[in-house]
């Protein structure tokens, strides 16, 4: 039986591969900064570390073929490192890295973000594929997938358009509201994530992954209220900056300014997939955009909001 590593256990799309790589017969080692808080799927192994800990990876990662790497800055320095997001994200990548390559694991799948640097891209977005780089360096062969808005409960980018929506009747849409992009659905990721694990010929490569459908995220809020029976309005504004922006989705919805800034500075460029090879690698029917939406609301709205 395969062994493999997870990181970003507790976050919106670790929590959820654990019991879908355990349902295929995976042996799933979750690592958490904190064991003793964490909540562990049936069957899965827990062990505590931190990727700024260099020595708590060594031994998270022994014995793993396979790791996956979910692990990116999107708020302040809660632990008072005193370095910045791209500080972290940078040391965290190379920590682990280098102790998965003298730990012989094999290969790491990485979920980054789409984007062509030329168009000049936010800080997150950059500092997501610069991990990549990082991620890449090492011994392990590196299979990175890049998506856009994942569409599923608790994960950051559908609270926001499911708050957004519920709550304002009357909407002003500022310029980002009208960019293209190619969500996916978290079920999707999912399948993608773990079918890259069993297909060799998805080693040492880069893969753009998205639904179907290419929308704008005015697109993406009539989708949603028409789903939820509600008549909203949207007025046009040339104008409202991404830290603006920022401020007023922290009024109307649970996500906090610092999180929904990076996810605004996002929205300002286009996403969508440019090369689709894993459609022939990992084949399946891909889910709509307006069933995505659907499913996510089948599901509860958690307390917690995820990146």
């Amino acid at each position: 039986m395969m062994r493999v590593l997870v990181t970003g256990a507790t976050g919106f799309i670790g929590s959820r591969l654990i019991p879908e790589l355990l349902a295929q017969g995976v042996q799933v080692r979750a690592l958490t900064r904190n064991a003793a808080r964490y909540d562990a799927a049936v069957g899965a192994e827990v062990v505590q570390g931190d990727i700024l800990d260099r020595a708590s990876l060594s031994a998270a990662l022994k014995g793993v073929e396979a790791a996956y790497y979910f692990v990116h800055s999107m708020s302040k320095d809660a632990r008072g490192t005193g370095l910045s997001f791209e500080e972290r994200d940078r040391i965290g990548a190379q920590n682990f890295v280098d102790a998965a390559g003298e730990q012989g694991v094999q290969r790491i799948v990485y979920l980054g973000g789409l984007g062509d640097e030329n168009d000049a891209l936010s800080k997150h977005l950059l500092s997501r594929m610069e991990v990549g780089r990082v991620l890449a360096s090492g011994a392990p062969a590196l299979t990175t997938l890049r998506a856009a808005l994942i569409i599923g409960a608790g994960g950051s980018s559908f609270e926001m358009l499911r708050y957004l929506t519920d709550r304002l009747p009357v909407m002003i849409a500022p310029k980002w509201l009208e960019t293209r992009s190619q969500p996916i659905a978290v079920r999707d990721c999912l399948k993608y994530l773990a079918g890259c694990l069993f297909e060799d010929r998805t080693r040492g490569r880069a893969f753009d992954i998205g639904g179907p459908d290419i929308v704008t995220y005015r697109q993406l809020i009539g989708t949603y209220a028409q789903l939820r029976g509600l008549k909203r309005f949207i007025i046009g504004v040339p104008v409202l900056t991404p830290r603006l922006s920022s401020y007023w989705i922290n009024l109307v919805t649970p996500v906090s300014a610092e999180l929904a800034r990076p996810l605004v500075d996002g929205l300002k460029n286009e996403m969508f997939c440019h090369d689709q090879t894993i459609l022939d690698l990992i084949p399946f029917d891909r889910t709509p955009i307006r069933e995505a939406i659907r499913l996510a609301l089948l599901e509860p709205s958690p307390k917690r909001i995820s990146a």
